[in-house]
């Protein structure tokens, strides 16, 4: 055992001194995460203590409960069940048709022919992921008032006449159907470099076969990038917990709560509007803790099922 170590640390040795430029350049990276993303996370024990600036994180005493108290108290909240269903809802509802559609949009490009129209589409497709949320946000609410644009077409099929954001049943359609709209070119750039990697051959002996396009494209297109459509549903799924505040901060307001406020909203507003800073910190290690557990059991499925995973 003590040979295989030595071993491996003279290995470790001389891959240092041959590849000394690669891991000169890998040394900023380590620092950021070091310091940016490990150091932070000792503030995590504020989620444990009844936190007060004036005495600091060590000094703060600990709660009640074994020092579980604020997770306590959030789980018999009444917000614990609305925020955990509204946050599910929009992830898993934005998953479900926000996450086949740059797929979709990829497929649809890959089939045409003609170069410049190609790029043109390409071009205006991803245009929206660069306009800033604020930007982005103040059209969808011009465009859902009751007298936007969207909310005219709706009315021409029977549609009501009122601002969509102010009813909470329209809410999660029109962030997921933005969210769609903003990131669905984006997304498919890294579909359609699988796509490049695909080889050609294939399409040729499946046309041989008398494979159409819609047969070569489910046996042939999908089979090769199936690998990363896996990798990148598994990175989604990690995040399933983690809807972005930003934006449903900027659409939501007080009479559509009970939809839109998600586990990242309500620890805002904890957090940093209540100065609860020791509840909203343990209202989010629950979140984080949650987005684990489902990206190790997703990985270890898909894993077992399909070969692909993270790790």
């Amino acid at each position: 055992m003590e040979k295989k170590k030595k071993f491996s640390l003279r290995l470790l040795g001389n891959d240092l001194r041959k590849y000394s430029d690669a891991y000169i350049l890998v040394i900023p990276v380590i620092i950021f995460y070091l310091l940016f993303c490990y150091k932070p996370m000792y503030g995590i024990l504020i989620a444990f203590k009844d936190f007060s600036p004036a005495a600091g994180i060590w000094g703060s005493d600990w709660t009640s409960g074994h020092g579980f108290q604020h997770f306590i108290d959030f789980f018999q909240s009444y917000y614990f069940t609305r925020i955990l269903k509204n946050t599910l809802v929009v992830s898993l509802t934005s998953i479900l048709f926000g996450f086949p559609a740059p797929v979709i949009l990829a497929l649809l490009l890959n089939e045409i022919r003609n170069e410049k129209f190609k790029r043109v589409t390409q071009t205006i497709s991803y245009m929206p992921h660069f306009i800033s949320l604020v930007v982005v946000c103040s059209m969808i609410k011009m465009f859902t008032s009751d007298k936007g644009f969207v909310t005219y077409l709706l009315s021409l099929v029977g549609g009501p006449e009122v601002s969509l954001l102010t009813k909470p049943q329209y809410f999660v359609p029109v962030y997921v159907l933005s969210g769609i709209w903003q990131e669905i070119g984006w997304g498919a750039i890294i579909y359609l470099a699988a796509l490049s990697g695909i080889d050609q051959d294939l399409y040729e002996a499946a046309r041989i076969d008398g494979a159409g396009r819609w047969k070569q494209t489910l046996h042939v297109t999908l089979p090769g990038i199936s690998g990363t459509i896996i990798i990148m549903l598994l990175m989604r799924m990690g995040n399933v917990m983690n809807v972005g505040f930003e934006k449903i901060i900027l659409l939501y307001n007080d009479g559509i709560y009970e939809t839109a406020d998600v586990i990242s909203t309500f620890v805002y507003r904890k957090g940093l509007l209540d100065f609860q800073w020791s509840y909203s910190a343990a209202v989010g290690i629950f979140n984080s803790v949650i987005n684990f557990i489902v990206v190790i059991v997703f990985n270890r499925i898909s894993r077992k099922f399909g070969e692909v995973s993270l790790w």
